[in-house]
């Protein structure tokens, strides 16, 4: 058997997430089948994570075994996209791997970013690539708040009601938040994340931005371990998987 790594691009717009569900189109779904295609033979495609519908990607990682020899990879990579390029997605590499690595349990960091368009005009160019919010954000309160997340914690307040995470707790390595023009961009970095913790995340800083919360407030609610408390988490179609690194 081979094993090999792709590192997969994608809008996230018009499929119901990552993972393949009993109905409507994923990516998984897509590229495996496609994979199988052009492979003849029957392959499973197991992504780093899973990503809600309507999430992004810069460069998700999956790897799949099989069969076959490849024996070119860059005319299979020209072969795959030709494919999937019409439905927004792009393989950016295809890696040969030893048989001890695993897309998910091998990954030792998961970067994530969320992109915020604060301005008063709807996004024409970005449409549907970020969170519109109106409300002029105070970055440097937001940048205070994102301080309190780094570090080991119970993140309990921001873990979905379907989660199946063993333990809420997580280490955050680093929250970065930078605002350019109309845009603010917030990096978060840990080695595995709750379901849809980022987002929630983002919901809570948004409400200090806008001073809805006070700084004591947001920690608060935060240490306090309690779902209900949380602000409603951040649209999907802000949120991008930036890069899994191994």
């Amino acid at each position: 058997m081979f094993k090999f790594q792709v590192l997969i691009e994608y809008v996230g717009t018009n499929f119901r997430g990552w993972q393949i569900q009993t109905k409507g189109k994923t990516i998984q779904g897509l590229v495996q089948n496609k994979i199988s295609k052009l492979l003849k033979e029957k392959i499973i495609l197991v992504g780093a994570g899973r990503l809600d519908k309507g999430v992004h990607a810069t460069e998700q990682s999956a790897h799949f075994e099989c069969k076959t020899k490849i024996l070119n990879l860059d005319k299979f990579l020209k072969s795959l996209n030709h494919f999937l390029n019409k439905e927004m997605i792009t393989v950016l590499r295809i890696k040969k791997r030893g048989k001890d690595f695993h897309a998910r349990y091998s990954a030792k960091m998961r970067i994530y970013r969320y992109v915020i368009i604060n301005r008063l005009s709807k996004p024409m160019l970005e449409k549907n690539r970020g969170w519109h919010v109106i409300n002029k954000l105070d970055v440097k309160m937001m940048k205070k708040a994102a301080n309190e997340l780094v570090g080991t914690n119970d993140f309990s307040t921001f873990r979905a009601s379907t989660c199946r995470a063993k333990s809420p707790v997580k280490t955050m390595k680093s929250v970065r938040i930078k605002s350019n023009n109309n845009n603010i961009d917030i990096v978060f970095q840990s080695q595995s994340f709750l379901q849809q913790q980022v987002r929630s995340m983002v919901g809570c800083l948004k409400y200090v931005g806008e001073k809805k919360w006070t700084l004591k407030k947001f920690i608060s609610v935060f240490k306090l371990k309690n779902r209900t408390l949380c602000a409603p988490p951040a649209p999907p179609e802000g949120l991008y998987l930036s890069k899994v690194i191994y």
